[in-house]
């Protein structure tokens, strides 16, 4: 899968593209990422890439031009059904099932905001999938794309070292949480693991697995235990 990423700080993205998962990704061949400065496709001299609302309002906006045109370049060197994404609060909730969605596309190009937002041009001209991590406000989209990306990227075949990984995730499967999870020491300040664990009774301890992540769930985001429209 190539991914390109265009940004107003592209070695802000960099560094994270390279390292852990999405780095074994790329090396593995799973994964290309292509950073774009949007800067670099700005007029004038400055190479200035937000001006104030018309209409008047507090902050800058990023200007139509230097977005469409940096996006246009990068969408040349794609296959036509890569998504185009825009990071942005108004988009609809980015999710697992959303991250699995993407994941089988051919490519991905996430689009990163700053100040306080696009030219509403930019959206009515390159038609993108608005996605949102969250109902919170960050200073640009680029910590967004790169959670896009790595839930992505880790969905890829051959990713994981281990195939059952991405399976066995919280929101995978049934949609619940992940239940708890034990490593050595087997007693740890006198807590110890649950015998279970150590039975070797395999469809013993799936069952019990099952059981605490629907209790977790139950316990903690009742909301995915509700029956899904559609």
């Amino acid at each position: 899968m190539k991914i390109s990423i265009l940004t107003l700080f592209p070695d802000m993205v960099r560094a994270v593209l390279g390292t852990s998962i999405l780095g074994i990704a790329a090396e593995k061949g799973k994964a290309e990422y292509e950073v774009t400065d949007i800067r670099d496709f700005a007029a004038g001299r400055h190479r200035q890439v937000d001006d104030r609302p018309f209409g008047g309002g507090p902050g800058m906006v990023l200007m139509p031009g230097p977005v469409v045109e940096a996006v246009e370049h990068v969408r040349r060197g794609h296959e036509p059904h890569a998504v185009t994404v825009l990071l942005t609060p108004q988009g609809r909730p980015f999710d697992q099932a959303a991250a699995g969605d993407l994941a089988a596309k051919p490519g991905l190009i996430l689009i990163c905001g700053r100040y306080e937002g696009f030219d509403e041009r930019v959206r009515e001209t390159l038609n993108p999938l608005e996605l949102s991590i969250g109902d919170f406000v960050l200073s640009g989209g680029e910590l967004p794309a790169l959670s896009v990306v790595e839930a992505c990227v880790r969905l890829i075949p051959g990713v994981l070292g281990h195939p059952e990984s991405a399976r066995e995730d919280s929101f995978q499967g049934e949609g619940l949480l992940e239940g708890p999870q034990y490593t050595r020491p087997r007693v740890f300040r006198g807590l110890g693991v649950p015998d279970i664990l150590l039975s070797g009774d395999h469809e013993a301890i799936a069952s019990w697995r099952r059981e605490q992540a629907q209790s977790r769930t139950r316990e903690r985001r009742e909301d995915l235990m509700e029956p899904r429209a559609g």
